[in-house]
C-alpha cells in the first residue's frame, strides 16, 4: 500500500508539474494590459486550452527586442513597419492581423492650441506646436510614440526644438503619461483603449479623432522557434490559432468599458 501510494503521489506531482508547464510568455504593448484587455481574455484562454500566459507588458520596441532575444513565446504589438522588420529578420514565423482600435489626441478642455473638433492630427500637431502648448510623449519607442514621431514628421515639426519648454518625453507608458498630462494640463497621443479605461481624466477630453492616418493595427507573431529552441511553439500556437479563432475574435469585441468597445477584431481567416 505504501508503494502504491508513493506511485501515486509521483504521478500526481508529475501531472501538476507538466500542467504547471503549460504556461507561455507573451511579450506585448502596455495598451493591452493597462486598457484590461487582457484581464478579459487571458482567463477565457486558459479555460479553453489550459495554457497560462504570463504577459510581459511594454513598449512595441521593447517586446519586440525580447522576442529577438529568446525570452518571449509570442509577441502581440502595434507598430507594423517594426513588426515587418522583426519578420525580415526571421525573427518571427508568421504575422497575423487580430484587431483594431484609433489612436486620438488627448488635450485640456481649455484648449489653448484650439485643436476642438479637428479630424486632421497633422494641422492639430502643427497648432499645438505653433502655441507651444504642453505636449506629454511617452518616448519609449513604443508603438504609440512610432506613431507619434511619423505624424510630427508628417507635420513638418521637429519635436525635439521644444524639449526644454513645451514638449516632453517621460520614457513611460501609456497610463503614466496620461497621469501626467492630467496632471499638467497637456496634449498627448494615446490609443483609444487605455483613454477608455483611464479613470484619472481631470480636465482631459478627446480633442482630435478621426482622422485616418490614427488607425491602429495590432499584430501577432510566434518567436521563431528554429532560432530560439526554448520557445514553447505549441503553446505559442495555440494562443495565436484562438486569438484569430472565431471565439477570440468575439472575445475581444465582447470587451467593453462604459458601454463602448475597445478594440475592433479584424482576423482574417
Amino acid at each position: 500500500m505504501r508503494k502504491l501510494a508513493t506511485i501515486g503521489a509521483v504521478l500526481l506531482w508529475s501531472t501538476i508539474a507538466f500542467a504547471q508547464d503549460r504556461t507561455i510568455i507573451v511579450a506585448s504593448t502596455t495598451s493591452t494590459e493597462q486598457s484590461g484587455l487582457f484581464g478579459h481574455l487571458l482567463p477565457l484562454f486558459t479555460k479553453a486550452e489550459g495554457i497560462s500566459v504570463k504577459v510581459v507588458a511594454v513598449g512595441t520596441g521593447q517586446a519586440l527586442d525580447i522576442g529577438r532575444r529568446g525570452d518571449a513565446d509570442v509577441v502581440f504589438v502595434h507598430d507594423r513597419p517594426a513588426e515587418d522588420k522583426f519578420m525580415s529578420e526571421g525573427q518571427g514565423v508568421k504575422r497575423f492581423d487580430v484587431m483594431y482600435n484609433d489612436f486620438v489626441i488627448v488635450g485640456p478642455k481649455s484648449d489653448p492650441a484650439r485643436i476642438t473638433g479637428s479630424k486632421d492630427v497633422v494641422d492639430a500637431l502643427r497648432k499645438i506646436a505653433a502655441a507651444k502648448a504642453p505636449f506629454i510623449s511617452r518616448g519609449d519607442k513604443s508603438g504609440t510614440h512610432a506613431a507619434e514621431l511619423r505624424l510630427w514628421k508628417e507635420a513638418g515639426v521637429d519635436p525635439n526644438s521644444g524639449r526644454d519648454s513645451w514638449y516632453r518625453e517621460i520614457g513611460q507608458g501609456m497610463g503614466p503619461a496620461l497621469n501626467m498630462a492630467s496632471s499638467s494640463n497637456a496634449y498627448v497621443l494615446s490609443d483609444r483603449g487605455t483613454w477608455l479605461s483611464f479613470k484619472n481624466r481631470g480636465e482631459l477630453a478627446i480633442l482630435t479623432e478621426g482622422d485616418n492616418r490614427l488607425f491602429n493595427q495590432y499584430g501577432v507573431m510566434l518567436v521563431n522557434p528554429e532560432k530560439h529552441p526554448n520557445v514553447k511553439a505549441k503553446d505559442g500556437k495555440a494562443f495565436i490559432d484562438w486569438l484569430v479563432s472565431p471565439k477570440g475574435q468575439d472575445a475581444i469585441a465582447d470587451y467593453k468599458v462604459g458601454g463602448e468597445q475597445l478594440f475592433f477584431p479584424n482576423a482574417s481567416h
